[in-house]
């Protein structure tokens, strides 16, 4: 029978999935560490040069704790992502909360809101870039808006087609998004925010609320 040798005391089991030097490494708030790190990780390097490894090092842990919390590189972005963009994930909220009436304006307003905040914008940029550049990372960003987002926006229409009511005004905002914010092409990226609202909520109260 296989065993600790006669005389000597039986280490204790380890936990399922998690490595010793992992386990050592652990501390406290290690999944928020490995989190936080993750996020400027990917942010500053995008989604093809960042590492688990390299998330590890960022957060002071093994490698193999980042997997234990995560799994793979696919799912510390998904997480990342997720935890970035938290601030937009209210906005079906913010739509549903007054009526059908004025709803492209607040729409528009929420959405302009987190990106011209400097704490929410610097996130929602390093993902855009991602998404950009690798598919991996699209899907990822695809699958999060579309569960998270515009699933909750088509909930609240009573309009034909609501998904692709929610998908059009969603389209419309990032197009605006990705010229002010990401390519910072003018007059668009100079423009009064006010100007930009008056002329976007109508069509976008279009898409939301007419037949």
């Amino acid at each position: 029978m296989s065993g600790a040798p006669s005389g000597e005391p039986a280490k204790p089991a380890r936990r399922r999935g998690r490595p010793a030097r992992a386990e050592a490494a652990e501390g406290p708030g290690a999944r928020e560490r490995i989190l936080a790190a993750a996020r400027t990780e990917f942010a500053e390097r995008g989604y093809d040069k960042t590492s688990v490894r390299g998330i590890a090092k960022a957060a002071g842990v093994d490698a193999a704790l980042v997997h234990h919390y995560f799994g793979t590189k696919e799912q510390v972005f998904a997480a990342a992502i997720e935890l970035s963009f938290a601030p937009a994930l209210t906005m079906p909220d913010a739509i549903a909360g007054g009526g059908e009436t004025g709803a492209g304006e607040r729409m528009a307003r929420f959405m302009f809101g987190v990106w011209e905040n400097p704490v929410s914008r610097q996130p929602l940029l390093a993902i855009m870039r991602s998404a950009l550049t690798n598919e991996t990372a699209a899907a990822v960003l695809r699958g999060l808006v579309e569960r998270r987002l515009l699933q909750r926006v088509a909930g609240e229409l009573h309009v034909p087609d609501p998904e692709f009511r929610a998908q059009l005004a969603a389209s419309h905002l990032i197009g605006i998004a990705m010229l002010r914010y990401v390519i910072k092409m003018e007059p668009m990226a100079s423009a009064d925010l006010e100007e930009i609202v008056a002329m976007v909520a109508p069509t976008l109260q279009r898409y939301l609320t007419q037949a």
